[in-house]
């Protein structure tokens, strides 16, 4: 459908149509105004139509003072239409030319007053321009700092909230660190039963292959037992922790979070660090030396099984070379990193629920943030505990 007329006056300027309907004429009215008809349906499975495509039409029509709008041939709309009209009202503004909405059916009128009526946020429509990479770069930093001072802040109220609790101040429920004891320790002992034999069954095998070549076979229970003591019982009992108990304590957190509990502690004066963090903090610095020293014990089984199964020791004298192998300082000094790895865990559990945002795909994505950065800080302390141990001969 088109309208074009049969004066000189209403010759037509432009015309934007498709095969599905829409259809734009721009006419040059009386007193050389410009008039937009409207024509077609306009249905957004039909597309959504652009009110950029006539600019060049209204750029070229030169003396325009006002554009008015003609919807006599218009046969069904929707908000496609809607966003059109507000785009050319746009476009009109930013030339200074009058835009005249009377001819336009009352419903649509008013649904475009509506959307105009919340003023546009000033750069909204700015272009994403991808910066430099010095700037990307600057920027990454900063977020990383503002994040690290966040950070340090949550550790100095921990122990703020840990100051009140030696001067038996702090404010928590004995039921929710005796639950949290339980969820950070008995509940724990299957996974790490499991998953410490199998490493002390893997240490002994790979041993096992290469000492029976010098016929040192014995030596297995010493590579076992310092192995599991020294450094991998305290680092897997903790990477098992970080998985099982630091995702629990950001999900928990961060639900908590997101329904405004957290805030509801806030406005009843309650400490959220001494009611929440507080106990399940204790539970993991209890529970991780007596998991580590169950986890040592468990992978030496796991290290007999394969002396006394594949290298004919008996199990006496597996476990009597272990004894002359391991050290008090040895085992010391694993309980002590279980002790700081289990602070860890709880510090990036509990500080990942707290910066958890207000959606439910917040929560999951704190919980993988707390088992992220729990097994890198893991790891990299466990890094910084070999050398200071070499360094101290211990």
């Amino acid at each position: 459908m088109s309208a074009t007329g049969n004066t000189a006056a209403d010759a037509p300027l432009e015309r934007r149509a498709n095969g599905n309907g829409h259809q734009v004429d721009l006419v040059r009215g009386e007193g050389g105004n410009v008039v937009v008809r409207i024509s077609g349906a306009w249905q957004m499975r039909h597309g959504m139509p652009s009110a950029k495509s006539v600019e060049p039409a209204l750029a070229s029509g030169t003396g325009s003072q006002r554009i008015s709008v003609d919807t006599s041939g218009l046969q069904t709309w929707d908000s496609s239409l809607v966003s059109f009209l507000v785009g050319l009202d746009d476009i009109c503004q930013q030339r200074q030319i009058e835009f005249d909405r009377g001819g336009l059916p009352p419903g649509l009128n008013r649904l475009i007053g509506l959307a105009e009526a919340v003023a546009e946020k000033k750069g909204a429509r700015a272009a994403q321009t991808r910066g430099s990479f010095m700037e990307r770069l600057g920027n990454v930093a900063l977020v990383y700092s503002e994040s690290s001072g966040r950070l340090i802040e949550f550790v100095g109220m921990v122990a703020l909230a840990f100051g009140k609790l030696m001067r038996g101040r702090a404010r928590y429920r004995r039921i929710d660190l005796i639950e949290a004891i339980q969820a950070c320790g008995a509940s724990a002992l299957g996974i790490v039963s499991l998953i410490s034999y199998l490493v002390g069954v893997i240490l002994a095998f790979m041993g096992a292959v290469q000492l029976q070549q010098f016929g040192a076979a014995i030596y297995v229970a010493d590579l076992v037992g310092i192995g599991l003591v020294r450094e991998m019982g305290a680092m897997m009992t903790a990477i098992i922790m970080a998985g099982r108990t630091g995702a629990a304590f950001a999900a928990q957190l961060g639900t908590m979070k997101v329904t405004e509990e957290i805030d509801a502690l806030t406005t009843m004066g309650i400490s959220p660090m001494e009611f929440l963090v507080m106990p399940r903090m204790i539970a993991l610095i209890l529970m991780m030396p007596l998991l580590c020293l169950y986890a040592d014990f468990i992978g030496v089984l796991g290290g007999a099984t394969v002396g006394v199964t594949m290298l004919g020791l008996s199990l006496r004298t597996y476990l009597h070379e272990t004894a002359i192998a391991v050290t008090m300082s040895a085992l010391a000094g694993g309980l002590f990193k279980s002790t700081v790895y289990g602070v860890l865990i709880g510090l990036a559990g509990c500080y990942q629920g707290f910066e958890c945002g207000q959606s439910s795909s917040a929560v999951g994505d704190a919980t993988t943030a707390a088992v992220v950065s729990a097994i890198v800080m893991i790891v990299v302390s466990c890094g910084v505990f070999a050398v200071l141990f070499h360094i101290l001969g211990i």
